[in-house]
């Protein structure tokens, strides 16, 4: 059975007609033509009043004046499809590792939060509300602050192809991210007691993998996928060196590191040395009773297995010995920072450190800056103590 449709006095595209449940609605049906020349029709129903029918009706009609025909005829376009459209359109010009990141993204996170809605209509509170508050819950302010940078690309890429008119989500602000980040940062580090006591219990309750790991990123700064992704040929066991020319995770597989400052070559303890031979020792055995040999280019932290071992696997092991040892809180990560802030007391100026953990002075400023503060602070107050002792020393 049709619908009757019937003609307003208001638009002679707009139109009334009764649904199965008696309802009256309104719709419209407006006739154009393409940036072909062709003849098409644009046309929505299920408005509940005459005047939302109208207006939607007189925005196609201004849009079309204005040129914009891709907005009129993609206005019905999901955040899921355009996401689909954008990934396929471009990610043979991003890095395999920018493909995996953003696809995984799309996926998981921005397909079951925001896939459902329409992309045109999509609103700041809507996509604050069902993404960034969700996220929030989830990750860390620069995670949420990284996801949401990647959904605004898309975005734009949707204003350039001309299917919106503008990226209404530029000035977000992520909860938590600025200062708050930073003191969340700042305080993901121990004391020399601290790790020493870390150390001690990993070496008693884990794997020699593990520990040998967690040694390593404390000994050297390394961010964990720079360690994870070491070979035995970037360890000169004779110049006591070590060197970083890329990092691996499990989720981008191998690429190159971070910024050009991580390409690093950085000097490392002999007490590291001499862990790194004795594991090198267990290595080739394990890996002989797999009936396979070591050789340069393998990745030097492996599993009882011979393969190499999964980023996942020292975070669940140091979250693991922190609770049963009712240990100070840190991530993996923070054992950088605790190799960074202990080099900061000693006094190292922040060029030497920032080599070190391939970054830049100004980043090793900004994160470490309250540690330098403290360390002037003690400083002057050593200064001044000595002053006046000698002063005592010399009335005497």
């Amino acid at each position: 059975m049709t619908t009757k449709l019937n003609k307003s006095k208001k638009d002679k595209d707009l139109y009334w007609y009764t649904n199965k449940k008696g309802e009256k609605l309104w719709m419209y049906r407006h006739k154009y033509k393409d940036t072909m020349g062709k003849r098409k029709e644009k046309k929505k129903s299920s408005f509940t009043s005459e005047d939302a029918a109208l207006k939607a009706l007189l925005k196609v009609k201004s849009d079309l004046l204005n040129g914009n025909v891709k907005q009129v005829e993609k206005d019905n376009l999901t955040v899921s499809q355009w996401m689909d459209m954008w990934y396929e359109t471009h990610k043979n010009e991003w890095k395999t590792s920018t493909q995996t990141q953003r696809e995984r993204l799309i996926r998981l996170r921005i397909k079951p939060l925001l896939g459902n809605e329409n992309l045109a209509a999509l609103d700041k509170s809507t996509y604050k509300l069902k993404y960034i508050n969700e996220l929030t819950e989830i990750y860390s302010p620069s995670t949420v602050s990284t996801y949401h940078t990647i959904f605004k690309i898309a975005i734009n890429a949707a204003v350039d192809d001309e299917i919106l008119s503008r990226n209404r989500f530029n000035k977000i602000t992520i909860p938590g991210l600025g200062e708050d980040s930073l003191k969340a940062v700042r305080n993901n580090y121990l004391n020399v007691f601290q790790l020493n006591r870390l150390l001690d219990l990993a070496k008693e309750y884990l794997n020699i993998t593990n520990y040998s790991l967690m040694y390593f990123l404390a000994y050297t700064g390394l961010r964990k996928g720079e360690a994870l992704g070491i070979q035995w040929r970037n360890i000169d066991f004779e110049a006591n060196t070590i060197t970083v020319e890329r990092t691996r995770d499990c989720h981008s597989g191998i690429r190159p590191p971070k910024t050009k400052n991580s390409y690093r070559t950085i000097p490392v303890d002999v007490m590291v040395m001499a862990q790194l031979k004795k594991y090198k020792i267990w290595c080739k055995e394990r890996l002989l009773s797999k009936g396979k040999h070591l050789k340069d280019d393998d990745f030097v932290f492996i599993s009882t297995h011979g393969n190499p071992v999964a980023s996942a696997m020292l975070n669940n092991n140091l979250k693991k010995l922190i609770e049963d040892w009712n240990l100070k809180s840190i991530n993996v990560h923070g054992l950088r920072h605790t190799h960074a802030t202990i080099l900061v007391n000693l006094g190292l100026p922040s060029q030497v450190i920032a080599e070190r953990l391939g970054n830049t002075p100004r980043m090793i400023d900004k994160i470490y800056g309250h540690v330098l503060s403290e360390s002037e602070d003690k400083s002057v107050r050593l200064f001044s103590k000595s002053l006046e002792l000698g002063a005592v020393s010399g009335a005497n």
